[in-house]
């Protein structure tokens, strides 16, 4: 692990740490991906329960397997998004870089080195419908947050997904995962091709209220 982790302080994580969906295939080793694994357990959870249970695939054929029910999923979600109008905070130039790098990223996810699944351990009394799991999510976002600023810190390139839930169904029989199990996301992992820079979001004035909101 290199002195990033020293060198770089809260804020200046927080500020630059853009998705990064790009990513090299050169391995993540092994520690690494437990040291961001335990940062993202440090995350608090409703009454301290603690649901958060993490899949890290590595394998190079179930990684061809996850790309593949990807890759649908990302060209359904890019044509929407092509016909979807822009909001005014938004910039078109950005929007299409984005829409670029989420394309690149679905040809490219089998060679992404770590693909790691954020899940929910709703336990025995789940219910048929995940619906009656989303309650939970409050105590797993805030530990997938973790994990993207600790990779930012220790100089990785990671961005969270949701697109390869599509089917959920057969995401859920490629990962191997039980009935009580639910993955929320999928964070793709590996050291970035560009470089990090500044995240651009709207000012605090543009979306603060006091008190009241009128």
């Amino acid at each position: 692990m290199t002195n990033a982790v020293n060198e770089l302080g809260i804020f200046d994580t927080i500020y630059h740490c853009r998705a990064m969906r790009r990513l090299r295939p050169d391995p993540v080793s092994e520690d690494l991906l437990v040291r961001l694994i335990d940062a993202a357990n440090q995350a608090p959870s409703g009454s301290n329960t603690q649901p958060a249970r993490w899949l890290v695939v590595r394998d190079p054929e179930q990684r061809r397997r996850i790309a593949d029910l990807n890759r649908d999923a990302v060209s359904a979600y890019l044509e929407l998004r092509a016909n979807r109008p822009l909001l005014p905070h938004q910039d078109a130039d950005r929007q299409q870089a984005i829409g670029k790098a989420v394309a690149w990223q679905a040809e490219h996810l089998q060679d992404v080195p770590a693909l790691i699944f954020a899940c929910l351990d709703l336990g025995a009394g789940r219910g048929e419908d995940f619906l009656a799991g989303l309650n939970a999510g409050g105590s797993i976002w805030p530990a997938v947050q973790n994990l993207l600023l600790a990779a930012r810190a220790m100089g990785l390139g990671a961005a969270p997904t949701t697109l390869v839930f599509r089917d959920r169904p057969a995401a859920k029989r490629v990962l191997g995962l039980p009935d009580s199990i639910e993955p929320v996301c999928m964070i793709p992992v590996g050291y970035p091709m560009g470089r990090f820079g500044p995240v651009t979001r709207q000012p605090a004035e543009q979306t603060l209220r006091w008190d009241r909101w009128s």
